[in-house]
């Protein structure tokens, strides 16, 4: 068991290192941090079970630097002495910033590699040789190939969130890293997962070396520090309420999750339309846009994000003072995902579920899954707003956040444009075609059409 009592400081860390500590704000260890440290700093490899939000990236980069300033760097050549590997540009970014913050006191060198920014930057920054690289495996992969760096003497191995590199398919880009590293037993490695399930573990035992295995179960966080509630409500009233909760609860940062790519987009126009600042994250948003819209609510200038799950891995975000979950999740590990958003690194939050009559089903798998029972809360009328602007609900069926028609859009081939001379589409006085049908008939000699 650990002690959440543990410090830094009572740890075998070198001075410049818990500088970097210190002005990061940090005296205590988180769990994971407690129970990984001291085996790290050993330099014994460490797989470690722990959802985001734990410290976890706080504990493998202090053992890394503290490792780094205790032992001789090798020959370097283009090999970077560490080499972390995270599934989505987000956490590589975010990886990147507590590396500075932390590292800034020992002078190390760091940087970060990934699709959707400058490529030939990123490519002269690398070929500069580099005491710290992390990035995602496509662009890693990418720069490895044209042998802008070398793997061959790389001394530290960090593998993040190493469920979501199978989740998204890129394991085989990270077994090709992998077999293009220094040997297992020439250099320390460590891998951090939100589940140790069998084919991560396959992983470590083939990678690793005799790796320590250590396990901080998610339903602890879950329970410890987030506020959790349940509200039955139904489909048709959900928008009405959630428009309630943010009218009510004002000045918070709010991080709203939507099982579809559609009802992220289409929250987006309706909390706009009623004048709540509001961006969606989905998928296919441009990189430079995603990164300003992050910017914008880390910055506090944006008060809401809607999120699919998928576009979600690896937001890390801190003062989230509320995630709901607009669409109760599917999967019971995404509910724990989504709701550790808001309490992150010892922190408190506030998480808000909505069971709807389409989704409510999963609430039991959920429940079992976090081995406690949601609190209902009970609904009153005046919670519900039935007042707001709906143009923002017809705009999103038409694909088009003005709320004006575009091009081609809501007919169908056989119908007419405004401009055309038959069907049933609209002039520009806005009448019927039905309505006009003896004039076009006297003008232009044609029969109508049957539709």
């Amino acid at each position: 068991m650990y002690s959440n009592m543990v410090k830094f400081k009572d740890l075998h860390i070198p001075r410049k290192i818990l500088d970097g500590i210190k002005a990061a704000g940090f005296s205590e260890c988180t769990p994971v941090q407690a129970l990984t440290l001291p085996e790290a700093l050993k330099g014994k490899d460490v797989a470690g079970q722990a959802q985001t939000g734990t410290g976890k990236t706080a504990a493998f980069l202090i053992a890394v630097f503290s490792r780094m300033l205790k032992i001789p760097p090798p020959e370097r050549g283009p090999s970077p002495r560490a080499l972390i590997i995270a599934p989505t540009r987000e956490l590589v970014v975010q990886i990147e910033a507590e590396a500075r913050l932390l590292g800034e006191p020992a002078g190390f060198k760091i940087l970060s590699v990934f699709g959707g920014v400058d490529y030939l930057k990123q490519r002269d920054q690398l070929s500069k040789k580099v005491d710290i690289l992390i990035g995602t495996p496509g662009r890693l992969i990418d720069y490895l190939k044209q042998k802008v760096y070398s793997l061959k003497k790389t001394q530290f191995l960090v593998i993040d969130e190493a469920d979501r590199m199978f989740d998204m398919g890129f394991i085989s880009d990270l077994r090709f890293l992998l077999r293009r590293m220094s040997p297992y037993n020439k250099r320390q490695s460590m891998l951090f997962s939100a589940t140790l399930s069998n084919r991560v573990m396959e992983l470590c035992y083939e990678h690793m070396n005799m790796p320590e295995k250590f396990s901080v179960t998610p339903e602890k966080i879950t329970v410890e520090l987030i506020e959790q509630e349940i509200y039955h409500v139904g489909m048709s009233e959900k928008f009405g309420f959630l428009l309630g909760i943010l009218r009510r609860e004002t000045g918070g940062r709010y991080l709203i999750f939507c099982n579809t790519k559609a009802e992220a987009e289409k929250l987006e126009l309706l909390l706009s339309a009623n004048g709540i600042s509001t961006a969606a994250i989905t998928g296919d948003l441009h990189q430079k846009k995603r990164m300003k819209v992050l910017s914008h609510f880390k910055g506090g200038s944006l008060p809401v994000l809607a999120a699919t799950d998928v576009a979600s891995r690896g937001l890390h975000i801190d003062g989230v003072t509320h995630v709901i979950n607009y669409d109760l999740p599917q999967d019971p590990e995404d509910y724990v995902h989504r709701i550790g958003r808001t309490a992150r690194a010892g922190a408190g939050g506030k998480a808000i579920s909505l069971a709807c009559e389409k989704y409510v089903h999963s609430l039991e798998s959920v429940e079992e899954f976090i081995k406690q029972k949601i609190p209902v809360m009970n609904i009153t009328e005046d919670m519900i707003v039935t007042e707001y602007h709906r143009r923002a609900a017809r705009s999103a069926r038409r694909g088009d956040s003005t709320g004006r028609r575009t091009p081609g859009q809501g007919r169908s081939k056989s119908k007419p444009s405004r401009s055309g001379t038959t069907g049933r589409g609209i002039d520009k006085q806005g009448q019927r075609g039905d309505q006009r049908k003896k004039s076009f008939k006297k003008h232009s000699g044609r029969q109508d059409r049957k539709r």
